[in-house]
């Protein structure tokens, strides 16, 4: 009798009214899974394997666009979700409607976050804090249960404390430090005092994380219910992933490297990467028709991640989403990196173009292929005579943040310049040394990326088609905060341009850390990082940039929503609660208005 092993997973949502989605299981064997809707959508798929495991991603079709509707899952023939003993509500689809012409078409409620360490098993005490997915879970939960018992009907009534989409900005799982349990199922399978001793080695052993981390009851009945976009970020891998060349050459020369890294990019495009991707660009997509034509697709799989691996140029893990009049696009500021030091760069140029494009893409001030440039209001490019951007609101997710405190980016731009050579190779080495032990690979440490994004940023927000809103999401740093830039030179963008930092959804932040960060933007601190740059003979960047908002330590999540050209940004704190976990409200904000021309309030 096949089960279901893992999921089931909402992934892609269509906005543009054609009713469409697509839904991610893992099962025990070969199956035929469907997806059947209470409205009558249906989708069916035929499992495909990888590394003796058996998945499948599910085209529904024949949803009605505005509704929200219940579905189960069946593997042949019988039903596997939900449980029968499931203390939550039926898992739904909720298909938004497409715009009306001339209108602006529904808002967009997106949370988002990083970095989540597994939660021990249920009843355990949790010495990092209660999990701020299982927190969502519960306040969603709870909501379509007040929506029930009023015998409201309406998707807005029964929604109204969901997301439309959670965007999980990296560290969805912790290859390098796994928790005790997964320790015990590897001693299970070799010995672990050889290397890589408890982190995990291969595929098999990242299914383990996975099982871990989106088992928990909770959480799994939350990714069920809420769309969600995914990109990796370095624990996905192992700590500092791709933080320089002389760290990955040390890296490959270790017996044990390969396979981790090649065994992790396949767990990352199956779990994590498949379901980014619309049903078109599934259709499209060269490895997915060869993994499912063959009996075992782990051969094909394998040499791409062999290649993503030898030559990160050749692959992207980038993508982009359209939410009505909200547009994001997902960087991948891990794999896609150039780390010769004299190239050194965030994003390959060929990545760095496509980001560019996609940024711009439909703009009247449409992009030209000769680098970052000005807005320039006679450009007659696509669109020109509809002088309106394709999005009120451009979202940036990037796992790193593009805005650090002024010291700490200093202070990696500083390391930089030393292991560019700047001060000769002793201080070189030096840098390397300190560059491994403190982390210092943000976009502050690769200087013509962070230009480069920055000028983008500029250009994206500028002109007379320019969105109410940029804002770049990031995680990581394991604390929360929202800073906005000034450019130094001449007029900014006219979009309102924030930073809003999220993490961590699940972790914990050591003291003396905290106090780092808290020093990091004091005056104190911004003079601290001059002196620096000044050693380093650091050109100072085109923009300063203040903290509005934190530093705030907890498990939390962002939730940023759009209507129109308005925005409004709320943190909530996870919280423990009657045994369980809850969030609370700790601040809110309002990032735009509904009118272009209205003074934004920061």
């Amino acid at each position: 009798m096949t089960g279901l092993r893992l999921g089931p997973l909402l992934r892609h949502v269509d906005w543009e009214g054609n009713g469409t989605a697509t839904v991610w299981v893992e099962a025990d064997r070969p199956a035929t899974a469907e997806v059947r809707c209470a409205d009558g959508a249906y989708g069916s798929s035929r499992t495909f394997r990888i590394a003796g495991h058996h998945y499948a991603l599910i085209p529904v079709t024949g949803l009605t666009p505005g509704t929200t509707t219940p579905y189960e899952v069946v593997l042949d023939g019988r039903r596997v979700w939900p449980p029968e003993d499931s203390p939550f509500p039926p898992s739904t689809i909720r298909s938004p409607a497409a715009a009306a012409p001339g209108t602006p078409g529904p808002g967009v409620r997106v949370a988002f976050g990083s970095c989540r360490w597994a939660a021990p098993a249920h009843g355990e005490p949790d010495p990092i804090g209660p999990d701020a997915l299982e927190a969502l879970a519960t306040r969603i939960a709870a909501g379509a249960a007040t929506a029930a018992r009023a015998a409201t009907t309406g998707p807005e009534e029964a929604d109204s404390a969901r997301p439309d989409v959670l965007l999980l900005l990296g560290d969805q799982v912790y290859a390098d430090e796994t928790s005790e349990p997964t320790g015990q199922r590897l001693a299970l399978r070799r010995d672990l005092s050889a290397p890589p001793g408890a982190e995990v080695a291969d595929y098999e052993e990242y299914t383990y994380l996975y099982d871990e981390s989106w088992g928990v009851p909770a959480v799994r009945w939350l990714l069920s219910t809420v769309p969600s976009c995914m990109i990796f970020d370095d624990h996905d891998l192992i700590d500092d992933w791709n933080t320089s060349a002389s760290w990955l050459a040390d890296m490959r020369a270790t017996p044990w490297w390969r396979e981790r890294v090649v065994s992790g990019l396949m767990s990352y495009w199956v779990y994590q990467h498949l379901g980014n991707l619309s049903p078109a660009e599934l259709a499209a997509d060269e490895l997915y028709a060869a993994v499912r034509a063959e009996p075992d697709g782990t051969g094909p799989l394998r040499r791409y991640a062999e290649l993503a691996e030898r030559d990160p140029a050749a692959v992207r893990w980038s993508y982009r989403r359209d939410f009505g009049r909200t547009r994001l696009l997902m960087v991948d500021s891990r794999a896609a990196r150039v780390l010769d030091e004299g190239e050194r760069a965030m994003l390959a140029k060929g990545e760095a173009q496509w980001v560019r494009d996609q940024a711009l893409a439909g703009r009247a001030s449409a992009s030209r292929t000769d680098g970052p440039r000005p807005y320039d209001p006679d450009d007659r490019g696509p669109g020109a005579n509809d002088r309106r951007a394709p999005y009120d609101h451009l979202l940036i997710g990037s796992s790193l943040p593009w805005l650090l405190p002024p010291l700490i980016h200093d202070g990696e731009a500083w390391d930089s310049a030393l292991c560019r050579g700047e001060r000769g190779p002793r201080w070189a080495r030096f840098g390397e040394r300190l560059r491994r032990a403190a982390d210092l690979e943000h976009w502050a440490a690769f200087p013509r990326s962070f230009e480069e994004l920055t000028a983008l940023i500029a250009e994206a927000g500028s002109g007379p088609d320019a969105p109410a809103t940029v804002c770049v999401l990031s995680g990581d740093v394991h604390h929360a905060y929202a800073a906005e830039p000034h450019w130094t030179a001449g007029d900014g963008p006219d979009a309102h341009v924030v930073q809003l930092t999220c993490s961590p959804v699940h972790n914990s932040v050591p003291a003396y850390l905290k106090l780092g960060f808290r020093f990091g933007w004091s005056r104190l601190g911004r003079r601290t990082g001059r002196l620096l740059t000044r050693h380093g003979r650091v050109v100072a960047p085109p923009i300063s940039w203040r903290k509005t908002g934190g530093p705030w330590f907890a498990n939390q999540l962002m939730t940023l929503t759009t209507n129109g050209r308005s925005a409004v940004l709320r943190l909530d704190h996870a919280r423990a609660e009657d045994g369980g976990a809850t969030l609370v409200t700790v601040d809110e904000r309002v990032l735009s208005t509904d009118e272009k021309d209205s003074p934004m309030d920061r």
